[in-house]
């Protein structure tokens, strides 16, 4: 099975435990920013960047982002890109078409998540390094 449609089924349930659990506090020393503008194409793909810094861990670590646009209840899921959790900070960068509804230049708001799938009996269990919500602006590229 490729490894793309498992990373995201995968980053998608855990963007939905993640609007079901509690806020994030993060750890001393960890975080993850969002840019305060992100880019939108003509084909309606999405790139929204930031930074993030995280502590080691046992399991894989992701950053997961999505965004929202006049219906804060309704989020679209921007990719997911794999994390470096070495103390050190890093810049990310994900991208996804959104399908379901257009997006269009202007206000909107994101959630960023640092996510770790750490190893708990058969099933990994997310475990959120650091999260953060901000309203941002999307440009057209």
């Amino acid at each position: 099975m490729p490894l793309r449609p498992v990373l995201t089924a995968t980053l998608g349930g855990a963007a939905l435990l993640c609007a079901l659990a509690a806020p994030v506090a993060a750890a001393s020393g960890e975080s993850v920013t969002v840019d305060p503008t992100a880019r939108l194409a003509a084909d309606g793909t999405v790139t929204l960047s930031g930074t993030y810094r995280c502590l080691p861990g046992t399991g894989p670590v992701f950053v997961s982002s999505s965004v929202s646009q006049a219906d804060p209840r309704v989020r679209h899921g921007i990719g997911g890109s794999a994390a470096r959790c070495d103390g050190v900070e890093h810049r990310w960068e994900n991208s996804g078409k959104v399908s379901s509804e257009k997006l269009k230049a202007g206000a909107a708001h994101v959630q960023a998540n640092v996510m770790e799938l750490r190893p708990s009996g058969l099933v990994p269990l997310p475990v959120f390094h650091a999260s953060r919500d901000r309203d941002i602006t999307l440009v057209r590229s």
